[in-house]
């Protein structure tokens, strides 16, 4: 069952309460002073990459479609606003009939962007607006840091197979979202049970050590685990001697055993060694999986290892050292009235510690060099020029409220992809370095 394109909802009635208590006095303060039914327009950003990241993945576009949708304030929510004197009445009154009716464009899910870039931009009142920022950046920093490490970690492993398995390593809710990241990153399966339920993942899983130490003999653990899942399975090698386990293996399962997995040692020369082994014993097609704490670093590592695939956990759900993109959700442009027709005026923080931000509603595109390589993130507030037309990168997600963009998570897999190889190729080194490509403003 493929549930990508149903908006299920997460795990709570409503998203309402995922915000910060703020954005309510801010909605407060200002359905009072008259300026909460101004047109506004927020866009997501951020100022810099990870350190020595050359890109950003953006994820979690689908999950705030549907955070969005389920932005409810039914009664228990209102009662605890109340209870809390968190606002006062005639806001509880706004709140209770709150739908977000604006519009919401954005970087397709899957998609690389860059320092400035503007990820999402949500146009409505300031007042239906504002309620989104805690909600919106908690998803896409989260989802877009575990997809930049999965695209790292996708790169490093150059076609092998890539397993998440992180689940165990995190919150229960963030588990699924990570793997959910993992995937349109590059990664080909998880581990995670609910997130192949909810995305339609592709989950994968054999045994641990503690199947193998609860039977009596090696050998009896490998032939039950043959026995109930037939001779394609994985058989783990490491909990005692491995090279006697990869012999005890092959004789339990002949030839056509599935793959070893090793999850403990030197795995370099460990996986040359089994290799060798796996050969003279006549199981050639024997597949060798490896994990233990890998990042995209250790997976290049091992690029001359007779390896197969690759799971990975901590590192990857972590970010591998990132686990936020520092994004922000800053006002850009209001009209000057509540009167509808109204015009836009661009607005800008101003501010010391490299804090400011460049308002008006902005347009993105990547413009490519003779050879169809990027060469620059092009942004811009008035008409786009001629050349960039058909090389726009926002996309309209929602339109009055109602979501106009869904699509399979196979979609932004494969845009992701496709964006990576449109890239310099220096955009996969795993050296530190700058973005790239650069950021320009027209």
């Amino acid at each position: 069952m493929n549930t990508a394109d149903l908006g299920l909802p997460v795990d709570v009635p409503s998203t309402a309460l995922f915000t910060d208590q703020y954005e309510f006095t801010m909605l407060q303060a200002a359905l009072k002073s008259g300026t909460a039914h101004r047109r506004s327009v927020f866009e997501v950003f951020t100022r810099r990459l990870p350190e020595g990241r050359r890109y950003g993945v953006v994820a979690g576009i689908g999950r705030v479609l549907d955070a969005v949708e389920n932005f409810r304030f039914d009664p228990g929510v209102l009662a605890f606003l109340r209870e809390q004197d968190i606002v006062d009445e005639p806001t509880l009154k706004w709140l209770a009939d709150y739908r977000f009716s604006g519009d919401v464009w954005g970087y397709p899910e899957g998609e690389v962007y860059f320092p400035g870039s503007p990820i999402l931009r949500v146009e409505g009142s300031f007042a239906e607006c504002v309620l989104l920022e805690t909600v919106v950046l908690s998803i896409l920093n989260h989802d877009s840091a575990i997809a930049a490490a999965a695209s790292r970690m996708s790169a490093a492993a150059a076609g092998r197979r890539l397993i998440e398995m992180g689940a165990r390593r995190t919150h229960e809710l963030a588990a699924v979202a990570a793997s959910r990241a993992a995937y349109i990153g590059g990664f080909d399966s998880t581990s995670d049970l609910a997130a192949g339920f909810r995305y339609g993942i592709p989950t994968v899983g054999t045994s641990a050590h503690a199947f193998t130490l609860l039977h009596d003999t090696e050998r009896g653990a490998f032939q039950a685990q043959v026995d109930s899942l037939g001779r394609g399975t994985t058989l783990l090698v490491d909990t005692y001697d491995v090279a006697e386990a990869v012999r005890t293996a092959v004789d339990v399962t002949g030839p056509e055993l599935g793959a070893v997995r090793i999850d403990s040692g030197d795995l370099l020369l460990v996986a040359h060694r089994v290799r060798h082994q796996l050969d003279e014993l006549g199981a050639v097609n024997t597949k060798i999986v490896v994990t233990s704490d890998l990042d995209e670093y250790a997976i290049a590592s091992l690029a001359a290892a007779p390896v197969d695939a690759y799971g990975v956990g901590t590192q990857l759900v972590t970010g591998s050292g990132h686990p936020t993109c520092s994004m922000v959700y800053k006002l850009v442009a209001r009209a000057r009235s509540a009167d509808p027709k109204a015009p836009l005026q661009a607005v800008a923080k101003k501010s010391l510690g490299g804090k400011t931000s460049i308002g008006g509603r902005k347009w993105a595109a990547r413009r490519l060099d003779g050879d169809g390589v990027a060469e620059a993130e092009v942004l811009g507030t008035g008409a786009v020029p001629d050349s960039l037309a058909d090389r726009q990168l926002l996309v309209q997600l929602i339109k009055g409220g109602e979501s106009v963009t869904r699509e399979p998570l196979e979609a932004a897999r494969r845009r992701h992809f496709e964006a990576r190889a449109g890239l310099p190729l220096s955009a996969t080194q795993l050296s530190r370095g700058e973005p790239v490509i650069p950021t320009e403003y027209v």
